[in-house]
């Protein structure tokens, strides 16, 4: 695993993370989810790493300290439960923004990174770069819960600008006031059983409410009325 991986951590790559991240405005923390005694957790570690590579790679602040505030949640460490209760954290590695609104379950490594980027620099401006139409439907349409599962893969070009928008809409749930929209993007290698659940034939595969909703990337509007649509009474 550590050697499959070990082109991750290049020079290269940081110089890509360093240009893709230098528009940092304000510090971001990153939940990283693991359990470094589970044996069968085998992007556990790599997960952790990247995430601290990625780290190293974001502009610093006044202080010399990342903007990208890491912090490693190991299920191992018992004083840990409290926080997968409160991320509502079942599987691991999972990596949470947002107390868990936003979250990858598995580990956003390959085409993933990008979007993983791409959030990671959105909620460091505050801007999801979401139309004005879509936001206006987020503070005003949408009131009840939603859980949105976007099915990918780490080979997928396409999967990120689903991740990225079904994320920049739980943003724009929470900078609302509301936080009732949880963006959850699954990795289906490595949780097979979720991918079964939706059968799952090619990615990304949007999942809102527990009902496919769309296979490839869908348009912003008909995904906002979709979320609208399919929301249901908390």
């Amino acid at each position: 695993m550590e050697e499959e991986y070990a082109e991750l951590f290049s020079d290269e790559v940081k110089n890509a993370l360093q240009d893709a991240l230098k528009d940092m405005k304000n510090s971001v923390d990153v939940y990283v989810f693991i359990d470094s005694s589970n044996e069968n957790c085998q992007y556990c570690n790599v997960t952790k790493k990247f995430m601290q590579f990625v780290a190293d790679s974001a502009p610093k602040d006044s202080d010399g300290q990342s903007l990208l505030k890491v912090h490693i949640i190991d299920r191992a460490d018992g004083d840990n439960k409290s926080l997968f209760e409160k991320f509502s954290i079942e599987r691991v590695p999972t990596v949470a923004f947002y107390d868990g609104y936003i979250r990858w379950t598995g580990a956003p490594l390959g085409e993933e990174i990008r979007a993983l980027v791409e959030t990671i620099v959105r909620l460091s401006q505050g801007e999801s770069g979401l139309g004005a139409e879509t936001i206006e439907a987020i503070k005003n349409k949408i009131n009840n819960k939603v859980v949105i599962e976007t099915i990918v893969t780490p080979s997928c070009p396409y999967c990120p600008y689903a991740a990225l928008m079904a994320h920049m809409v739980a943003f724009e749930s929470c900078k609302a006031g509301k936080c009732n929209v949880i963006s959850n993007v699954v990795e289906a290698y490595e949780n097979q059983d979720i991918a079964e659940k939706y059968q799952v034939m090619s990615v990304p595969t949007i999942a809102i409410n527990e009902s496919v909703e769309f296979i490839g990337v869908p348009y912003e509007e008909n995904f906002i009325n979709s979320i609208i649509e399919k929301q249901k009474a908390s």
